[in-house]
């Protein structure tokens, strides 16, 4: 057996645990069925996640916007609710993309390590410190935005595998990465760059950035759903849509020019992340405590 088909039927696997620890869990809770508009966001998001825009960032958006969920569970709602549609996306790209599999299987190994490590801390942090998290890593995903269409950092090669000190170099970087998802910075465009600049070609992205995530995802989002870090209605809606979107954009579109599409993305996320800073600085403004004889005084 090779060991693209064991990695299918590991991410099988892993979608059943998932789905039964998630099903126990909300049996538990208890839960009403999403909003449309919840299911909407998880069908546009993944369907242009599966393109290579990537869901986090658009959805952090969204989410701000419609006040869908909390600022400090918003990192936990996107893990929690994306992680089926990820391994759907998965598990099309493995099947169809060969990466070398010493290659594939270092890079999501190193991923899986960093949301591990990440989630358990962002699950801790206060209210505040998650909206400067995500703010900074909503700013970051703007600006690899920008980059990807002004053809920066270019590189790019035909190679499907690494060896030596660039394997290194990028399992090292596929950690960072795996760590960073758990804050809300979507790992497929710095993916796409690390990819790049390490001389691979660009389709050898695909299965590595959706395999880390399908992969890192139920074992970061198994954190987030024990510490109650995110919100269930919405990561359900964003499941439901999602796993439709992926199906729609693998099987029917396929491909689509998505450089406006990036460009506006990069607007919005940027705009959003100067929000979620602002949110940040007023919540600290409100904490302060007042000095001593500059107040007015109460009766």
């Amino acid at each position: 057996m090779s060991v693209h088909a064991i990695l299918l039927i590991l991410l099988g696997l892993f979608a059943i645990v998932y789905i039964a620890v998630w099903g126990v869990e909300m049996k538990r809770r208890g839960f009403a069925l999403p909003k449309p508009l919840e299911i909407g966001i998880g069908f546009v998001t993944n369907f242009f996640d599966t393109l290579g825009i990537g869901s986090f960032a658009p959805t952090t958006t969204m989410f701000k916007f419609w006040k869908l969920s909390p600022d400090e569970r918003i990192p936990g709602t996107l893990n929690v609710g994306h992680t089926l549609p990820t391994i759907t996306e998965a598990l099309i790209f493995i099947a169809i993309v060969s990466v070398a599999p010493l290659t594939l299987i270092l890079l999501i190994v190193a991923s899986i390590v960093g949301a591990w490590l990440g989630a358990g801390v962002v699950a801790k942090w206060p209210r505040r410190y998650v909206q400067i998290g995500m703010g900074l890593a909503l700013i970051a995903a703007g600006i690899l935005f920008i980059m990807k269409n002004l053809n920066i950092l270019q590189g790019g090669g035909n190679a499907l595998s690494l060896s030596g000190t660039l394997l290194w170099v990028g399992v090292a970087g596929n950690f960072i990465l795996g760590a960073l998802m758990t804050i809300g910075i979507g790992l497929y465009a710095p993916a796409m760059i690390m990819v790049a600049l390490l001389g691979m070609s660009p389709i050898a992205a695909f299965p590595i950035m959706m395999g880390s995530c399908a992969f890192l995802m139920p074992i970061a989002s198994w954190r987030f759903i024990k510490f109650d870090a995110y919100t269930l209605k919405a990561a359900l809606g964003l499941t439901i849509g999602g796993v439709p979107g992926v199906l729609a954009a693998a099987y029917i579109v396929k491909s689509l020019n998505v450089t406006a599409l990036r460009w506006l993305v990069a607007a919005v996320v940027i705009y959003t992340a100067i929000m979620m800073l602002r949110s940040a600085m007023v919540e600290r403004t409100q904490q302060e405590p007042v000095p001593m004889g500059t107040g007015t005084a109460t009766p």
